[in-house]
């Protein structure tokens, strides 16, 4: 057995082990492939268990590992790589399994959010609830307010929902606020009111910092050391905020940043509103944020058309970086954060998708995507999958400009989120009413109250074999279905 004492034969010199080492943690997995054929003592330097262990946390295998954690990497390595395969081909031939998660009876939906496959939806009827979409347990619990059940059918809408990993927080219509800790109970640990309807809510995916914004006001709120809520800042703007996003990544200090028609604001918790953008008559129509940077749409009007725009900033510098896009529809949504790096995609009310590279401030690829404005998108290294207001769901494999498949729903999807093996998606109706009084009707019904699905492509997950599509709901009682998800469902207007 070597030791890093030992010297090994480098070409006409010899080298200590621990240099060779060194040396070879430069080439990937190819070349140490081909390293391993040279002789038996380069075999056993590029099958070191340090240099593959390397490899997988270059390439995200098992991120949160140690070195000491598996005895084999180069074996680790290849398993990763080949789930990487398979989940990548039944994304590509939308093989794996398909689940509408459960609905609340006379209730339509409003707003749905989702962080690492654990989905939160509020309802007319003023219901909360989550789902472990990981775990396929979909008997979902309720979230319980603090509303009188003396009141029935009084309890209000509810306007806004977020969740991370232990924090859920619901906004409603008259101007309350609640947060659960989803580790201690299904019962509020906090709850804020305002004198006015709440016009826009944010959750940080990081910490317990929440944001709302109502009438002319954004309030931040975080617990305190002893875990008391508490205001962490307060701001006052100029006009009524359609937009507003926690920045990621900021330490002690909550930053979020609000547009309020033409005006876009930074807000430090330990300073003023400071008006990052302001251009007269040029309202904005989609935000999202990262840690550096804000990427808003900017809709041109005035006798000067210049066509709309999305605008990047830079929250350090507070300047502005690149202007993408020249379009002649408003930008309905950008994704900044969950994009490649040096990425960015965008929707547009023109039922384009568009990347743009932040590079060199272009447009890589435009693609006719929707039949009506597209409402929501994401992409990652390979792929982008998009909502429309038709009701669409689309993926394509963007590198080769190819649509993959499509499955349509009745409303427009509102919302999107993917990982590796999982997609989610939800159908949120623009009309908050079921127009049939019959809601006994369970067809009726359910043209009128929403959808949320959630699919999974890892099917080494799953036990049983189906070719119909399956609706989990309290009644079910068989754990898991694993089908083409082509046959699933090809329409939902009944």
């Amino acid at each position: 057995i070597r030791n890093e004492m030992d010297d090994v034969p480098f070409f006409d010199i010899q080298l200590p082990y621990e240099l060779a080492i060194n040396i070879f943690q430069y080439l990937d997995r190819k070349e140490l492939g081909r390293c391993a054929q040279v002789s038996k003592t380069w075999k056993v330097i590029a099958e070191d268990e340090v240099l593959w262990y390397r490899l997988c946390q270059q390439e995200g295998h098992l991120p949160e590992s140690s070195i000491s954690d598996y005895s084999c990497w180069k074996l680790i390595f290849q398993e990763c790589r080949a789930k990487e395969h398979m989940l990548r081909t039944n994304w590509k031939n939308r093989k794996g399994a398909v689940s509408e998660l459960e609905h609340i009876p006379d209730a339509v939906l409003c707003d749905v959010h989702s962080h690492d496959g654990v989905v939160i939806a509020g309802y007319t009827s003023g219901d909360v609830r989550v789902w472990d979409t990981r775990t396929w347990d979909y008997t979902a619990p309720f979230l319980e307010s603090d509303y009188e059940e003396d009141e029935p059918g009084m309890q209000p809408y509810v306007s806004f929902v977020r969740i991370n990993s232990s924090l859920a927080v619901a906004a409603y219509e008259d101007g309350f606020l609640n947060i659960w800790d989803l580790r201690t109970g299904r019962y509020p640990i906090h709850r804020f009111e305002h004198d006015a309807r709440i016009q826009a809510l944010a959750l940080s995916q990081e910490d317990a910092t929440v944001a709302t914004a109502s009438a002319f006001d954004v309030v931040m709120l975080r617990p305190n050391e002893e875990g008391y809520w508490q205001i962490a800042a307060e701001f006052e703007v100029q006009k009524l905020v359609d937009y507003l996003e926690i920045v990621p990544d900021t330490g002690r200090y909550p930053v979020a940043v609000a547009t309020a028609g033409d005006l876009v604001y930074l807000l430090k918790a330990e300073d003023s509103a400071r008006t990052l953008h302001y251009v007269y008559g040029q309202p904005v129509t989609c935000l999202d944020v990262s840690s550096n940077q804000a990427a808003f749409g900017v809709k041109s009007l005035g006798w000067v058309y210049e066509g709309n725009k999305i605008l990047v900033y830079s929250l350090e510098a507070e300047r502005c970086l690149s202007k993408l896009g020249n379009a002649l529809g408003d930008f309905t949504c950008v994704n900044l954060r969950d994009s490649p790096p040096n990425l960015m995609v965008s929707g547009n009310m023109d039922r384009r998708v568009r990347i743009h590279d932040l590079r060199t401030d272009t447009i890589a690829l435009s693609i006719s995507a929707h039949q009506l404005g597209v409402s929501s998108v994401q992409m990652d290294d390979w792929k982008i999958v998009s909502g429309g207001e038709e009701g669409l769901v689309s993926v394509w494999d963007y590198r080769m400009n190819q649509k993959l498949w499509e499955v349509h729903s009745r409303h427009p999807v509102r919302h999107i989120s993917f990982n590796c093996h999982s997609l989610i998606t939800a159908h949120v109706p623009y009309e908050r009413v079921v127009r049939n009084a019959d809601l006994d009707n369970f067809v009726t019904h359910r043209r009128h109250r929403g959808l949320i699905q959630a699919y999974e492509f890892a099917v080494d997950r799953l036990a049983f074999q189906s070719t119909v599509p399956i609706c989990r709901s309290s009644c079910d009682t068989i754990p898991g279905y694993n089908y083409d998800l082509a046959l699933a469902f090809p329409c939902d207007d009944i």
